[in-house]
């Protein structure tokens, strides 16, 4: 394939790789089951102040370790771990009280499981509801008006736990105490630092939580993909070692489009090892470090772009049809290098940054460009493809023809597949909002990784390296029929080749004679 890069399109790649850097570079620490807040603000909600600490699914502690101290990250415990955490009110607020006041200004920590989320707050007389306790709420249900307003779980009467903090008389600062919420049941949970006190607007929080599953860091529903990676990798190594020995047997007989089917081979292989030993580092220290998670991100959107770009050049006939792309060259890179970057800002959101099991509505605002030339690329490929298949036809190329008829019906299952289980996506996410069924979400994940290895595979099989893998090349002096014919002749014996010929040469004179015999001496005269 011959490539030509106008300077514009240099421009181009070098603006967007610049803001990639800047994108990339902007995030310090990449925090996940390790969730830091440096002078995060509280906001106002409703009658109350309020900051999000977090939500993640977390199992339950294994019964046999559940009262025990550990150490390790493989201790069977699970827990939410408080450590550093700091509140700073302004001076006006801190102003209003007494050095000699013991305590003022509440703060509480509200940990509560997903199926508990109606325990937090309520409504007097069928009105709003509210967070706090409000004197009509106080006189109807018994609650401490200046608090959250908790009733108790019906599994657990402890639960949802609420941990309080307040400041000193009028100082300007307070420290919460290194406090450990062991978890003794699976679930959902959601972490909330909240304060009713109207005078502790503009309060912000410093410090950190650790949460911990019983084998590791890993939140509850990425903790099955470090598995899955496992199984993908040891996947990618057989399709390797099968592909490689062919590709060694026959390096003599290697096409161009078989280079390149190698090459994301490769990619793959590069991707699942990178996220696994990722997800391992993630689990052993809660946290993922930008360089590592920006490798394997690149990697992954390298991997995908360069398999687009190769099914896109297949459909269009590169190196079957026609020996270069020609003008749609330039379109087809822009198009690969516009697909990149969305995809790689995409993954960037999903795993650079804080990670919770319910994902921002940022989120959107990357999914749409990514999906359109995903539609696009689509449309492009079948179009393309229905093109390739008649000029093939026309040409009465059997063997291309068929090569070509299994791809695109390949394509179609793979489209079919990608179509079915978004709408499924669609319905998980839509009738779980708050992702009480986090145990099977790594799927969702892990379906679009096992589809780009199935269709891997169905490609691999219809363009291996062989013996005849020049049945599958662009010719330019041989037409496709005496091509296949001539593969066909070489196959068979010597009286079998002498036979064919003397039948070519009996077709050929009723041909001739069917115009007379002007004509028929003329031909022979020209043979």
């Amino acid at each position: 394939m011959r490539l030509t890069i106008s300077s514009a399109q240099m421009e181009f790649a070098t603006a967007k790789s610049a803001f990639f850097l800047l994108l990339l570079f902007s995030f310090s620490t990449v925090r996940a089951s390790v969730h830091i807040y440096d002078q995060d603000a509280f906001r106002e909600v409703g009658n109350a102040f309020l900051l999000s600490g977090g939500s993640e699914g977390i199992v339950a502690s294994t019964d046999a370790v559940r009262d025990q101290i550990g150490s390790g990250t493989h201790d069977g415990r699970s827990f939410i771990r408080f450590e550093g955490i700091t509140f700073w009110r302004n001076a006006e607020a801190a102003a209003q009280h007494s050095n000699m006041e013991h305590s003022t200004g509440l703060i509480q920590a509200v940990i509560f499981e997903a199926a508990d989320r109606d325990n937090i707050g309520g409504s007097a007389y069928g009105g709003q509801r509210s967070i706090c306790c409000t004197p009509d709420l106080a006189k109807l249900v018994g609650c401490k008006q200046g608090e959250v307003l908790r009733k108790p779980s019906a599994v657990d009467p402890e639960w949802p736990l609420l941990i309080s903090t307040q400041f000193g008389g009028n100082s300007l600062s307070t420290k919460m105490e290194p406090t450990e919420v062991n978890i003794t049941k699976t679930g959902m949970y959601n972490l909330f630092f909240i304060s009713c006190d109207p005078n502790l607007k503009g309060l912000l929080m410093s410090g950190k939580t650790l949460w911990k599953n019983p084998s590791g860091y890993l939140p509850g529903r990425m903790a099955p993909l470090m598995t899955f990676y496992v199984f993908m990798t040891l996947a990618y190594v057989l399709l390797s070692a099968v592909w490689f020995l062919q590709y060694v047997r026959f390096w003599r007989d290697v096409l161009p489009i078989q280079n390149c089917i190698t090459f994301v081979i490769s990619l793959g292989l590069f991707e699942m090892t990178l996220w696994y030993f990722e997800y391992l580092n993630f689990n052993v220290t809660g946290v993922r470090p930008v360089g590592i998670t920006g490798w394997v991100v690149t990697v992954g959107a390298v991997r995908k772009t360069v398999s687009r770009i190769i099914i896109l050049s297949v459909s269009m006939g590169y190196g079957v049809v026609r020996p270069t792309l020609g003008g749609l060259t330039s379109k087809v890179l822009l198009l690969g290098m516009t697909y990149f970057f969305a995809t790689e800002l995409l993954d960037i959101a999903e795993n650079v940054g804080t990670i919770n099991d319910i994902s921002g509505k940022a989120r959107l605002f990357l999914v749409l460009p990514n999906a359109f030339l995903d539609a696009f690329l689509i449309l492009w490929i079948f179009t393309s493809l229905s093109k390739t298949l008649e000029k093939l036809q026309a040409r009465r190329s059997s063997v291309k023809l068929d090569i070509y008829r299994k791809f695109t019906n390949a394509l179609a299952v793979a489209v079919i597949a990608s179509v079915a289980w978004i709408g499924y996506e669609v319905y998980f996410k839509a009738t779980d909002p708050f992702s009480e069924r986090w145990q099977s979400a790594w799927i969702i994940t892990a379906f679009w990784d096992a589809l780009a290895f199935g269709l891997l595979c169905v490609i691999c099989y219809l363009w291996a390296p062989s013996q005849s893998s020049q049945r599958y090349a662009y010719t330019e002096e041989m037409g496709e029929e005496d091509l296949e014919e001539a593969e066909s002749l070489t196959k068979g014996t010597p009286g079998d080749f002498a036979l064919v010929k003397q039948e070519k040469k009996e077709k050929g004179f009723e041909k001739t004679d069917s115009f007379g015999a002007d004509g028929g001496l003329e031909e022979d005269k020209r043979e």
